[in-house]
C-alpha cells in the first residue's frame, strides 16, 4: 500500500512538473477545455430554464398537465394548434360526469378541466353598417310614433353622419378613378345618386326605401369590416379560471355561471378588434418603449406608420358633421397648420417619428380617442359567432360578450392569446353536439307532428296503410277544432335568446354532455407519466374510451420546441468537444514527440509502461478538471447575475417561451457536475492516443533520438 502511494506521489509530481515546463501547451489545452465547461453549463441551465418557462406557460394557460381524449380519434390531439393550421378529427368523450369521475377518483388528479377548441369566422362590421343600423333603428321608433325631442335630435345627427360617409366615398371614387370597370361604373353611379341633395330631399317622404339603397348597395362599398378567424376553447368558465390560476380578467366580467357568453382574449381583442389606427399607434410606443427600437431604424415601425398613415378612412368613416369640426379644430392647434382637409391634417399627425411619437400618442389618446369607437365589438354587444359542425353545415350562436382576459406574464405572447372562451354549452352547439335546449326542441316537434319511431317490418302499412277511425273521421267532415300551437313558446324562447344574445341553461348540463377533451392538473409533476398510466388503465376498467399524453405533445410544434433547443445545443457541444479532442489530441502529441528522452530515461531507470501511463493521464485529467472547474465557475457566475437582472424576451413570441417578459435562468449543482463529468471524459479520451505513443519508446529510441 506504502508502495503504492509512493507511485502515486511520484507520478503526481512529475506530471505537475511538466504541466508547468510546458505552459503554452497547457493554456491551449486548458482553454479549450474551460471553454467547453463554460457551454455546457451556460447551455444546460438556459436550455432547462427554457424548459421550465415554457411549461409553466402551457400548463398554466390551456393545456395542462396532462390532456385526456379519446383513443378512437384518428388525428393526434394538439391542443394549441397544428402544424397544418387545421382541426384536428377528434372523437368526442361522452357523458363527461363518468370521465370526471373516473379521472378525480385517482389519487394524483388534483383538477378537470372540461373543454374543446375549435375555430369561427367572425364578421365585426363596417362602419357603415353600424351606422345605418343606428339610423334604422331610430327611423322605426319614428314609424312608432316617438315624437320625442330627444329622438328627433337623435335622427338628424345620425342622418347626418350618413350623408358625411357617402361623400368620403365619392371622394375616394373620384380619387381612385374607378371607372374603368362595368361594376366599377354602376358603383360610381349609386354613390353619386346617394350623395345628391336630390336623395336626400327625397329621404324624408321614403325612409325604407332610401335606407335599403345605403345598406344594400352603399354599406358594402365600405369595405372596412375585418373578418374575424377566432379560434376559442369552449368549457366551464368557473372551473377553468379555479384550476388556471394565472387567468386574469382584464375587462368586463367573468361569464356569470349559467350564462352563455363569450370571453374575448385580451391579445386578440387589441390586435383585431380594436381600431387599427389605435393599435399602431400602441406598437410604435411599445417598440420603442420596451425594446429600445428606433422608426428610422427598423423596417417594420416604419411599415406600421405608413399604414397609419395611409388608414385614415376608418377614422373619418366615424365622424359625424360635429365631430369632424372637433378634430379639425385640435389638429389644426396641434400642428400648427391651417390646412382645412381633415384626411390630410389626420396623415400628417400620423406620419410620426421617433421625435414626436410620444407626444402625438399621448394627443391621440387624450384628445381624439375619447370621440372614437375603439373597438369595433364593445363590451356587453352580442356577438354572432358562425362556424362548420362536424358535419359540414353551418351552425351560429349569438353570443353575450362579458369582457376580455388574459394569463398573468404572457400578456403580450401570441401563442398563450389567440384562444378566446366559450360556454361549453355554446360550444357544443356550435360543434353539432345535440344540447339540452335542442334536444327540447326536436321532442316538441316530433310531438306536435304526431311523429314515432316505427320497425322495418311495419314501414310499409305505417305509412301506405289505413288507420282504424281515419275514413270515419274524413266522412264527418268537422274541422277539427283550433289548438294552441305547441311550438309557439318555443320559438318565441329561442328568438328572445338571439335577441339578448345572453341566454341561461342548467348547469348540469355541463357534466351530462360531450366534451372534446379534458385537461387534467396534477398534485405531483413529477408522477405526470405514472399518472398518464393510472388513467388509461382506469378508463379500461371503466370501458371508457380513455387516452392520456404530456403538456408538451398536446402542445404540438410549440411544445417541442424545447427539445429542439435542447438537440441544438448538444449538437454544438458535440462539435465543440470533438474539435477540441482533434486539438488537444494534437497538442498532447507533440508534447509527447517532445519529450521522448525524458519518457527514455525514466524507462531506462526501471519506469514500467503502465506509469508512463498514469503520468499522462493524469496530466489531461488535472488539466480538464482545473480548466474545467475555471469554466463552469465563470458559467455560474454568469448564470447567477442573469437570475438576478433576467434575460429580456427579444420579442413577443419569445416571452411565451420566457414565461414573462424575462427569462431569469438558474443552475444547479447536477448541471455543475454534468459539466465537469464531461470535460473529464474528454480529457481522458484524448490522452490515450499519446499516451500509447509514449508507452512504446524504449531508452535506446530516446537516445537514438538524442543523437
Amino acid at each position: 500500500m506504502t508502495s503504492l502511494l509512493s507511485t502515486l506521489r511520484v507520478i503526481a509530481e512529475i506530471a505537475f512538473r511538466n504541466l508547468f515546463a510546458s505552459r503554452w501547451k497547457t493554456l491551449i489545452v486548458g482553454g479549450i477545455i474551460g471553454f467547453g465547461a463554460f457551454l455546457v453549463v451556460v447551455g444546460s441551465s438556459l436550455v432547462n430554464g427554457v424548459d421550465r418557462s415554457m411549461r409553466r406557460s402551457i400548463t398554466g394557460s390551456i393545456a395542462g398537465h396532462i390532456q385526456v381524449y379519446s383513443n378512437t380519434s384518428k388525428d393526434e390531439l394538439e391542443i394549441m394548434g397544428s402544424m397544418g393550421g387545421g382541426t384536428p378529427d377528434i372523437d368526442p368523450l361522452y357523458e363527461f360526469e363518468r370521465v370526471r369521475s373516473t379521472l378525480q377518483a385517482l389519487p394524483n388528479v388534483a383538477q378537470v378541466v372540461p373543454m374543446g377548441v375549435n375555430a369561427a369566422l367572425v364578421s365585426s362590421g363596417n362602419t357603415v353598417d353600424q351606422t345605418l343600423s343606428n339610423l334604422r333603428s331610430t327611423v322605426n321608433a319614428l314609424s312608432e310614433g316617438d315624437r320625442t325631442p330627444e329622438t328627433a335630435k337623435k335622427y338628424a345627427a345620425q342622418k347626418a353622419h350618413v350623408q358625411q360617409m357617402v361623400k368620403i366615398l365619392r371622394r375616394e371614387m373620384d380619387n381612385a378613378k374607378q371607372v374603368s370597370a362595368q361594376s366599377a361604373t354602376d358603383d360610381v353611379e349609386v354613390v353619386e345618386r346617394a350623395a345628391s341633395d336630390e336623395f336626400w330631399a327625397g329621404f324624408e317622404s321614403n325612409r325604407f326605401e332610401h335606407l335599403e339603397l345605403l345598406e344594400n348597395r352603399i354599406a358594402p362599398l365600405a369595405s372596412d369590416a375585418d373578418l374575424l378567424q377566432l379560434r376559442y376553447v369552449g368549457t366551464d368558465p368557473q372551473a377553468f379560471a379555479r384550476a388556471f390560476d394565472r387567468l386574469e380578467v382584464v375587462d368586463g366580467e367573468m361569464i356569470p355561471p349559467g350564462k352563455r357568453g363569450f370571453l374575448f382574449s385580451k391579445y386578440v381583442y387589441e390586435e383585431q378588434v380594436k381600431l387599427k389606427t389605435a393599435r399602431g399607434l400602441d406598437k410604435l410606443k411599445n417598440a420603442i418603449d420596451e425594446r429600445s427600437k428606433k422608426i428610422a431604424e427598423d423596417p417594420d415601425l416604419q411599415r406600421i406608420v405608413r399604414e397609419n398613415t395611409t388608414g385614415v378612412r376608418e377614422l373619418l368613416l366615424q365622424l359625424d358633421a360635429i365631430r369632424t369640426d372637433l378634430f379639425r379644430s385640435k389638429l389644426q392647434a396641434f400642428l400648427r397648420s391651417d390646412e382645412a382637409d381633415l384626411s390630410k391634417l389626420l396623415a400628417t399627425f400620423l406620419t410620426t417619428n421617433d421625435a414626436n411619437i410620444h407626444e402625438r400618442y399621448a394627443f391621440f389618446y387624450r384628445e381624439l380617442a375619447p370621440h372614437l369607437e375603439l373597438y369595433r365589438v364593445r363590451i356587453g354587444d352580442n356577438l354572432m359567432v358562425k362556424t362548420f359542425t362536424q358535419s359540414g353545415y353551418v351552425q351560429s350562436a349569438n353570443l353575450k360578450v362579458y369582457g376580455t382576459y388574459t394569463f398573468k406574464g404572457l400578456e403580450r405572447s401570441p401563442q398563450a392569446g389567440l384562444v378566446n372562451m366559450m360556454d361549453l354549452v355554446s360550444f357544443r352547439e356550435l360543434y353539432g353536439f345535440m344540447t339540452a335546449e335542442r334536444a327540447q326542441e326536436i321532442a316538441t316537434i316530433r310531438a306536435s307532428s304526431g311523429a314515432k319511431e316505427v320497425s322495418r317490418e311495419n314501414a310499409e302499412a305505417e305509412l301506405f296503410g289505413e288507420r282504424p277511425g281515419e275514413e270515419d273521421a274524413a266522412v264527418g267532415g268537422g274541422a277539427a277544432p283550433a289548438e294552441t300551437d305547441p311550438l309557439a313558446e318555443l320559438r318565441g324562447k329561442r328568438a328572445r335568446q338571439q335577441v339578448l344574445g345572453g341566454a341561461s341553461f342548467d348547469p348540469a348540463e355541463l357534466e351530462q354532455g360531450v366534451v372534446i377533451s379534458a385537461a387534467v392538473l396534477v398534485k405531483d409533476e413529477r408522477k405526470i407519466a405514472e399518472t398518464i398510466r393510472a388513467i388509461e388503465d382506469a378508463g379500461k376498467r371503466q370501458g371508457l374510451p380513455l387516452k392520456a399524453i404530456t403538456w408538451q405533445k398536446a402542445a404540438g410544434i410549440i411544445g417541442q420546441f424545447a427539445t429542439l433547443m435542447r438537440a441544438v445545443l448538444l449538437s454544438t457541444v458535440l462539435i465543440i468537444f470533438v474539435v477540441a479532442l482533434v486539438v488537444i489530441n494534437n497538442a498532447l502529441v507533440m508534447a509527447t514527440l517532445e519529450r521522448v528522452r525524458e519518457i527514455g530515461t525514466l524507462r531506462a531507470v526501471g519506469a514500467q509502461r503502465r506509469f508512463i501511463l498514469a503520468m499522462l493521464v493524469l496530466e489531461s485529467v488535472v488539466i480538464g478538471l482545473a480548466s474545467g472547474a475555471v469554466g463552469a465557475l465563470v458559467g455560474t457566475v454568469l448564470l447567477l447575475v442573469l437570475g438576478k437582472v433576467g434575460i429580456p424576451a427579444a420579442n413577443e413570441q419569445m416571452s411565451f417561451f420566457f414565461s414573462g417578459p424575462r427569462l431569469f435562468p438558474s443552475v444547479t449543482p447536477a448541471e455543475i457536475a454534468f459539466s465537469l463529468a464531461t470535460v473529464l471524459i474528454v480529457s481522458m479520451i484524448s490522452s490515450i492516443y499519446p499516451a500509447w505513443l509514449a508507452m512504446r519508446v524504449s531508452p535506446r529510441e530516446a537516445m537514438q533520438s538524442e543523437d
